[in-house]
């Protein structure tokens, strides 16, 4: 009677192996779009400079500080953040306050969303008096 039962069990669970092991079907992800948006400006001394931009989805952030003048050997600050709509305010999440030119943020942006890019002086600028201009690249999803 063991016997039967043992052979019972037995036979059971590889019946159910067999469906757990049928033919399944895997939908392929599929990678959010990529945008470029370029921002340009000039921040005067003792002042920042902000630029908000939306996400549809989640995927890579890759913000770039192309371009800084007149003099690209100075660094400058800058943010990578949030985005706040309604207090017109970014929050920095990632930030360089001695950033050169061509300085990159590689961030992931877990949903939808309202970000930011900032540069800001963090002293360099006071010291020149003379305002500084910037071009920032960010590549996000669509």
């Amino acid at each position: 009677m063991l016997r039967r039962i043992a052979c019972g069990i037995l036979l059971g669970a590889t019946a159910a192996l067999g469906v757990a092991c049928g033919d399944t079907s895997t939908v392929p992800t599929e990678l959010p779009t990529a945008i470029t948006e370029t921002f340009t400006g000039s921040v005067a001394p003792a002042a920042g400079s902000t630029h908000a931009f939306v996400t549809l989805t989640g995927g890579s952030i890759k913000a770039t500080l192309t371009a800084v003048g007149p003099d690209a050997t100075k660094n400058v600050g800058f943010s990578l953040g949030t985005f706040n709509t309604t207090l017109n305010t970014c929050s920095a999440v990632l930030d360089n306050p001695a950033a050169l030119q061509t300085f990159e943020f590689n961030a992931i942006a877990s949903s939808i969303g309202a970000y930011c890019v900032r540069v800001y002086d963090n002293g360099n600028i006071t010291t020149d008096n003379v305002n500084y201009t910037y071009t920032i690249t960010v590549v996000h999803p669509q």
